[in-house]
């Protein structure tokens, strides 16, 4: 009996030496992973033998405009000053869009630099910035539904039906109005420049619309928008100045035929005195 005692017990000792329970290993592996955290690839479990995979490190993808070195810095506190300070941010932007919108057309045009005509165009922009701000963000915050392709097809007609029509209206209308015309005056500009800017509109902003939509943040679609806006104001500064040019050639006609009638009443006058 004792002979059998000290087998039992000698079997014991060696299964603790050279077979560890199952604790221990638990153990040894945490306390290695917590000390090389830092230098070991991401692993995880296979479930079918209960091994580790190592996993290769790989990199998030980055869109295209936060690689491009300083211009990327210059997105991105464009992007922080979004978020921070959205109403100031989207005035000055607007400002600075409509004034190199309008110095292009100036330039196009070949006439000299008018500093009336630019304030015009600041004042313009300074009522439109934050309308303008508001109706994109209300506009992508709405009509969105489970097909994206239905959602952006909705999103634009919206906004051609919608907000293009009110907009050209309006400037058009304020260019015609700052520059003392009287109101049939500025009807007159709006009818001449309305549809076919409306026509026009519609080549170009909806695909900017559903680009825009589909692969611009919130944050930086005003400055997208405002890189294609500053061609567009461009646009609308030589649709308004060109039919500036056609009113100033009829009145100054009109005016001229009524010079004409007066000077054959007055000739009438005297041949029948």
């Amino acid at each position: 009996m004792a002979v059998f005692m000290i087998k039992a017990v000698g079997r014991n000792a060696l299964r603790r030496t050279h077979f560890p329970s199952r604790q221990q290993p638990n153990i040894t592996k945490r306390h290695s992973t917590n000390s090389n955290l830092a230098t070991r690839p991401k692993v995880e479990d296979d479930p079918a033998n209960g091994t580790a995979i190592p996993i290769p490190a790989t990199v998030a993808n980055v869109p295209l405009w936060q690689r491009l070195g300083p211009l990327s810095r210059g997105f991105q506190a464009y992007g922080r000053s979004q978020r921070k300070r959205p109403y100031a941010t989207q005035f000055c932007s607007s400002l600075v869009i409509y004034f190199l919108g309008d110095l292009s057309a100036q330039n196009i045009n070949g006439d000299e630099y008018d500093p009336k005509r630019m304030l015009r165009a600041l004042v313009i922009s300074a009522g439109s910035s934050i309308p303008s701000y508001k109706w994109f963000m209300f506009l992508g915050n709405n009509f969105n539904y489970s097909s994206k392709i239905l959602s952006l097809a909705t999103k634009v007609t919206v906004n051609q039906i919608c907000f293009t029509p009110i907009f050209n209206t309006y400037f058009f209308g304020m260019q015609s109005l700052l520059s003392g015309d009287a109101l049939p005056e500025v009807w007159d500009r709006i009818k001449r420049t309305v549809p076919i800017s409306m026509i026009n509109s519609c080549k170009l902003w909806p695909a900017v619309t559903a680009f825009s939509f589909t692969f611009i943040t919130p944050q930086y679609r005003s400055i997208f928008a405002g890189f294609i806006a500053i061609g567009w104001q461009t646009y609308l500064s030589y649709l308004n100045r060109k039919a500036e040019v056609a009113e100033a050639a009829e009145r100054a006609g009109s005016d001229g035929g009524a010079k004409r009638e007066v000077v054959r009443q007055k000739d009438t006058r005297k041949i029948e005195a």
